[in-house]
């Protein structure tokens, strides 16, 4: 009699049961893995056959698209190699802007020079006698231009004022004696130039003429770099906006770098230091837009410079750059005009052209026989402006005994206005 019951099996290891019907459950599942190897077989050959399908579509595709020459060939790569130059792109991102400026630098930095300047100072001693001292100061210059035979350097005129000599650094840390164009004292703007035979080839090869923007044309808020020579310890970088245009920069806080008289000036919050006079104030583009001319000092204030708007200067500039070189004549053979002079001071105050106030002419001397008098005031030489007494006497050690010089003078009328005429004076030997 079969047992219908159920017993315990501790030898079966896959249930703890064992049950009568067992034997129907057990024939299901051979039936079951009998069916196994037919379903594994379908579901491969429908894999090989989307395999083999994928090879033949990929393959008539890559063949039409030759045949029909749609094959694209561009890739990620290729298209960062070809991308828009630098200056595209930064002026569509500001983000790239005040953080890396590193290109428009690169191109830039080649056309900014560092400048040299070695002045003789004479100082009253106790006693009342005047001693001389060798004086050192530094500034920067952008070379905007060339001849066949110079390379031309704008700079400031407070930059190379009273200098004996000027020495121009190059990006390459060569440097080469400099000498004067001209000057303008009135908008703090001067030109001096380097001889290019005596510039090395490899010098040549590594630096650059700037290219001049339009100031004109300046927004607030927009980029600004300046380059220049901080503090005398060589070419800096430094990066900010333009905070104002249109500025007049109260000279009575300045830092005594230098004074543009008689024009706006481009407010930046990039730093400007001693040493940056002179130096380029640049557009996210990389042209020079401002000539870095002086700072606010002061405990209170912060972020505060001043740069000269290259397009404001740039006549004035033109004319600078064309003029004659200028070159030391040997002190005894300098000449000398015949008068005695002496400083405009606060000429604003007093609406009076500022220059050299004639206060006396020696009869039958230089200026006498040109037709200068007395309350004449002298305010260039050969179209070199003239602020003081040193600044006349400075250009005047450039011309020769008999050399015929144009003397620009403002003539006083009755009405209290000045009318500037010019003069030829052919200078003469100063007597002992």
């Amino acid at each position: 009699m079969d047992n219908q019951y159920n017993y315990y099996n501790p030898e079966n290891s896959q249930s703890t049961y064992q049950n009568y019907s067992q034997p129907e459950h057990t024939g299901r599942e051979r039936k079951q893995k009998k069916k196994m190897p037919k379903a594994a077989a379908v579901i491969g050959l429908a894999l090989l056959f989307g395999v083999v399908s994928s090879a033949t579509f990929l393959a008539s595709n890559i063949l039409g698209n030759k045949i029909l020459g749609l094959e694209n060939t561009s890739s990620p790569k290729s298209e960062a190699r070809t991308a828009t130059p630098m200056a595209s792109n930064v002026s569509k991102s500001t983000s790239v802007v005040t953080s890396d400026v590193s290109a428009i630098v690169e191109n830039v930095m080649p056309s900014v020079v560092s400048i040299t300047n070695l002045s003789i100072q004479q100082i009253q001693d106790f006693f009342g006698g005047t001693q001389k001292y060798e004086t050192q100061s530094a500034g920067t210059g952008i070379i905007i231009g060339q001849t066949d035979d110079e390379l031309l350097i704008v700079t400031n005129h407070h930059v190379i004022q009273s200098s004996e000599t000027l020495t121009v650094t190059f990006s390459d840390e060569s440097s080469i004696e400099a000498h004067v164009k001209g000057s303008n004292p009135g908008h703090d703007v001067a030109v001096i130039a380097v001889q290019k035979n005596q510039v090395s080839e490899e010098t040549m090869k590594n630096i650059a003429v700037a290219t001049l923007g339009d100031s004109t044309q300046l927004k607030v808020g927009e980029p600004a770099i300046a380059i220049g020579n901080a503090l005398g310890y060589g070419q800096s970088v430094t990066t900010g906006v333009i905070s104002a245009v249109d500025r007049i920069m109260p000279t009575e806080q300045s830092s005594g770098e230098g004074e543009a008289q008689g024009i706006s000036m481009i407010q930046t919050d990039a730093a400007i230091n001693e040493g940056n006079s002179g130096g380029a104030l640049l557009n996210i583009n990389g042209e020079v837009i401002g000539i870095n001319s002086a700072k606010i000092a002061g405990s209170k204030v912060e972020g505060v410079g001043y740069a000269i708007p290259i397009s404001d200067v740039s006549d004035i500039i033109d004319g600078l750059m064309n003029q004659k070189t200028k070159y030391k004549v040997a002190e005894g053979s300098q000449g000398y005009l015949g008068i005695t002079c002496f400083d405009v001071e606060n000429a604003q105050k007093y609406h009076m052209p500022s220059g050299v106030y004639v206060y006396e002419t020696v009869e039958g001397g230089p200026a006498d026989r040109a037709g200068i008098t007395k309350g004449n005031i002298i305010t260039a030489v050969n179209g070199s402006g003239v602020d003081g007494k040193d600044a006349l006497q400075k250009e005047l050690t450039y011309y020769a005994v008999g050399e015929t010089v144009n003397v620009t003078i403002q003539v006083p009328e009755n009405n209290g206005e000045y009318t500037e005429k010019t003069v030829r004076v052919t200078l003469g030997e100063l007597e002992q």
